[in-house]
């Protein structure tokens, strides 16, 4: 059978003090990174981040908008995937400068993992880790330890050439006092976890990787979330843009350039703007 693409599940072990989380993604990938032309270390890289941001998306009990960058003093100046917590994905990568490896420490350099978290209800948090382990999933782990004290393992997997992507989230239910009964149940999931293969991940349905992982526990499954590429992008909010500069700032740029040429960093889609479609925005009753 194979994976129903772009879905995030979550679960729980019945008996054991420990919950997970599975997302597969496949369009949603293709879709980041098409048109880009990145090179596959950044694709890569790309995919991991935004399996990341799925898991640590749906650990959060909220509505609102994330955002997981990683900056660095790298080729790869930094390398974002916005989201939210309806799994409504985007990202992109800049590069300035020759790759000259594909680990953590070729593509960034001196880098940070910087979280902020937008609640549609609530205060802006933003959370800045340093990026020192040799992989993603490892900064995360770090991340979670030190942020929610909560011990977490997570798997994450990328490949560029078949565009799909996907990771695995453990974390223990801190729901008893007994603190050892707690880190044994997530040691002895987090072991049978660890046996979990990329290609396994990429071809086969949730259900029936879950079963083969852990065929001898009972594993009660949330409703699956569909996860989406979705940029945002829009004459409306190019327009928006453009109304800040004011009347005078407006013609300034239309003297110059004859009309405002702007692209989407995320998807790529070009937006033209001349003198006759900005007449709204250069008349008197456009100022108040």
């Amino acid at each position: 059978m194979t994976t129903s693409s772009d879905v995030l599940n979550r679960y729980l072990f019945e008996g054991l003090h420990a919950r997970g989380e599975l997302v597969q993604l496949d369009q949603s990938y293709k879709q980041i990174i098409s048109n880009h032309n990145y090179p596959a270390a950044v694709s890569q890289l790309l995919g991991e981040l935004m399996a990341a941001t799925c898991l640590l998306t749906a650990t959060l009990k909220f509505e609102g908008e994330i955002s997981v960058q990683l900056q660095g003093d790298g080729p790869v100046k930094y390398a974002v995937i916005n989201g939210d917590h309806q799994q409504q994905m985007r990202g992109v990568a800049k590069i300035d400068g020759e790759l000259t490896g594909d680990s953590l420490n070729n593509l960034l350099g001196k880098a940070n993992m910087i979280i902020t978290i937008i609640p549609d209800k609530g205060e802006r948090y933003q959370g800045i880790v340093a990026l020192e382990g040799d992989s993603l999933s490892q900064c995360l782990e770090h991340y979670f330890s030190t942020s929610e004290q909560l011990d977490t393992k997570i798997w994450l997997f990328a490949d560029a050439e078949q565009a799909k992507a996907g990771g695995s989230l453990l974390q223990v239910v801190p729901d008893s006092d007994d603190k050892e009964q707690q880190l044994n149940d997530f040691d002895h999931i987090s072991q049978l976890t660890s046996t979990i293969k990329a290609e396994e991940l990429f071809n086969l349905d949730a259900n029936d990787l879950l079963y083969r992982l852990y065929h001898a526990e009972k594993v009660m499954m949330f409703e699956p979330q569909p996860v989406s590429f979705v940029c945002g992008c829009s004459e409306d909010k190019c327009l928006s843009a453009i109304a800040n500069l004011g009347v005078d700032g407006i013609k300034e740029h239309l003297s110059e350039h004859q009309a405002f040429n702007m692209t989407c960093d995320f998807c790529l889609t070009q937006y033209r703007f001349d003198e006759a479609t900005l007449s709204p925005l250069l008349t008197p009753k456009a100022q108040h």
